[in-house]
């Protein structure tokens, strides 16, 4: 893959200092704070070797310090470490999915970079497949925004900083600072794509789809133009940003139960509050689970001429919902919820994910399954 890390300018750093991705010269430093941190060794100790971590845990991640500065040597720049990430990415899809594909790699334009949106329904694995794609084609992998959030500890933050990702501040005490936040995200995406030649990824929403209903959040439209010049027309600065939707379909949701009894709990007290470490084990749960058949497909960009930040929004949600491929998870879960008829079989391997739960929460599982093919099916109707 091209490197575009060698370099960066000192106005870069000076602007963009506290959100953007580390590059190549902070590589050692980072690197070294990372492989002394216990909690990261812990982490992996405890996803790599849980039973001898349970044993053995003082043993447990010394040895696994010890491999992390051994493989410290070739980690040497943002393109090394990337390239160890899709090793990785791959063996674990290979082993949680029942096969990944993509299309619409011709829909992407030569020598120009994109910014791609996407649905969002995992944490970490959207936007690890749509890198998974581009390596695959022999494109360039997207700096990649991620909520700080998910970012409460230094630790975490420069894990993700050194893998090519930037930071959404969504933690900001009042509008004023949000705002600045904002014009401040908006200049650096706008930035990395014209000057950086850096294809960009965000969710189309803060959160995932929990219920399967895939909708573009117009405020995040409005937040990209605001870097928008008075003089630059909407249709103008679409072409700049070069926006190309992405839809991405998974047979099976891992983290399908969890997301019914929130949705559920919800449903029937009206609000749903988080364990301590539950964002953390939807990202394990998310990179681990069976997820079945997995495609993506990368739309057309975004083009034309928009009166709003709503209409831009619309136009992202129909390429994505049109571009679904629809499951018989998805398509047994629609026939039970809403067709006629005695017979409502719902797909065997989606059954046995229901399990132990309530009736209520059931009828999340199902709707979540089959708001796609419902989505899907109203565009059809409608045009």
């Amino acid at each position: 893959m091209p490197s575009l890390n060698d370099t960066k300018t000192p106005s870069e750093k000076n602007m963009f200092d506290d959100i953007r991705p580390f590059n190549n010269d902070e590589v050692a430093q980072v690197t070294e704070s990372l492989i002394n941190e216990e909690e990261l060794q812990s982490s992996i100790a405890n996803f790599v070797f849980p039973r001898s971590y349970s044993l053995f845990p003082s043993i447990t991640r010394k040895a696994i310090k010890l491999y992390l500065k051994y493989q410290q040597k070739h980690l040497v720049s943002i393109d090394n470490i990337q390239l160890e990430v899709s090793k990785y990415l791959s063996r674990l899809v290979k082993k949680s999915t029942d096969g990944f594909t993509f299309s619409g790699i011709e829909h992407l334009p030569k020598n120009k970079p994109c910014l791609f949106i996407s649905n969002h329904r995992d944490i970490v694995l959207d936007v690890a497949l749509v890198n998974l794609a581009l390596h695959k084609s022999g494109l360039e992998t997207v700096e990649a925004a991620v909520g700080d959030n998910l970012l409460s500890k230094k630790w975490v933050a420069d894990l993700m900083r050194i893998n090519k990702s930037f930071i959404v501040k969504r933690s900001e005490e009042n509008k004023r600072a949000m705002l600045k936040a904002s014009k401040e995200l908006s200049a650096y995406i706008h930035y990395a794509l014209t000057e950086k030649r850096q294809n960009i990824w965000i969710a189309q929403r803060e959160g995932r789809a929990k219920d399967g209903l895939d909708i573009t959040n117009p405020a995040l439209i409005s937040m990209l133009l605001l870097n928008k010049e008075k003089a630059v027309t909407i249709e103008e600065y679409l072409q700049t940003l070069n926006i190309v939707p992405v839809s991405i379909s998974y047979e099976f949701d891992p983290c399908d139960r969890d997301k019914a009894i929130e949705l559920s709990t919800i449903d029937e007290t009206g609000s749903y509050e988080k364990g301590e470490h539950e964002d953390l084990n939807s990202i394990t749960q998310g990179m681990v689970g069976d997820k079945g058949k997995v495609h993506l497909t990368f739309c057309k960009p975004i083009t034309g001429e928009f009166e709003s930040s709503k209409e831009i929004a619309e136009a992202i949600d129909e390429q994505v919902i049109n571009n679904y491929k629809l499951y018989e998870s998805n398509l047994s879960a629609y026939s039970a919820l809403y067709e006629d008829g005695e017979t409502k079989t719902v797909n065997t391997r989606l059954e046995s994910r229901m399990t132990e739960l309530t009736e209520n929460q059931k009828q999340w599982v199902l709707k979540m399954y089959a708001n796609p093919v419902k989505a899907q099916k109203s565009y059809i109707a409608n045009n």
